[in-house]
């Protein structure tokens, strides 16, 4: 893939029946501020609002870059807007993290499904011996039937390590049991 190509003109990377994904771009920012600094996008894990510009350009950053090693993160577009972003990125070499997150106004409509099937095809297809993995709080009800809906399975359920609230708990799904290794990776 070409990602100068999709960072550089107004083409998506790749669709879905409903979404343009986007290889992510520092032209993206304001959009995904705007999303990221929501309370509305945080009610499960309110301490995760990005408070400022600069939390949001750091994490863009990162997308960017996990573009240049396989596949990333896509900004999610429906009618040019942005209204979500989501993939697949392989994290620490042993798993592909399996992550969306959408406006409220585009939650509930099967957005986040939609774009993850697409994700999950792609990591499969670039390495398929690689383990998906999806990482979510407990309390996120709506994250939880996305993954079940996809097929992940629920690999193990414990205390979120450093998660300021205390009795925040966990959540691991994986399309396929877990070496212990690869679970403990997932609790970092």
């Amino acid at each position: 893939m070409n990602t100068d190509r999709a960072a550089t003109t107004d083409q998506p990377e790749d669709r879905t029946e409903r979404l343009d994904l986007h290889v992510p771009r520092m032209t993206d920012l304001d959009e995904l501020h705007r999303l990221y600094s929501d309370p509305r996008v945080w009610t499960h894990l309110p301490s995760g609002r990005f408070a400022d510009v600069g939390t949001t350009r750091n994490v863009l950053a990162g997308w960017i870059s996990a573009w240049d090693a396989s596949l990333g993160t896509w900004v999610a577009r429906e009618d040019g807007k942005v209204v979500g972003h989501g993939g697949c990125a392989l994290r620490n070499g042993v798993f592909w993290n399996l992550g969306y997150r959408f406006s409220p106004e585009a939650q509930g409509r099967g957005l986040a499904t939609e774009l993850s099937r697409r994700a999950l095809d792609r990591a499969t297809t670039l390495r398929p011996e690689t383990p998906i993995v999806a990482y979510l709080l407990e309390n996120n009800r709506a994250s939880a039937a996305v993954a079940e809906k996809l097929g992940l399975t629920l690999r193990h359920r414990g205390p979120d390590a450093g998660n300021p609230d205390p009795s925040a708990i966990r959540l691991v799904y994986a399309d396929r049991p877990l070496q212990p290794e690869v679970l403990k990776a997932t609790q970092k």
